[in-house]
């Protein structure tokens, strides 16, 4: 059986490491993690740079 959960995650260096530290942290609390689905990008901009990377994601995981 499998569960889905919902975060959101950010990073000031990508997209990317956005969605690496969301599995990073998840996976202290749950484990047998399959899959990260991202479903939003975001970006904080401040100084016309941008500042912070936001996913909003769902990670799939398998049920003890």
């Amino acid at each position: 059986m499998l569960k889905v959960i919902e975060v959101l995650a950010e990073s000031e260096q990508s997209w990317e490491d956005a969605a690496n530290q969301a599995i990073a942290k998840a996976s202290r609390s749950i484990h047998g993690i399959k899959s990260i689905y991202i479903k939003d990008f975001e970006a904080k901009v401040e100084d016309n740079r941008i500042t912070r990377y936001r996913i909003n994601a769902k990670i799939t995981f398998e049920l003890d």
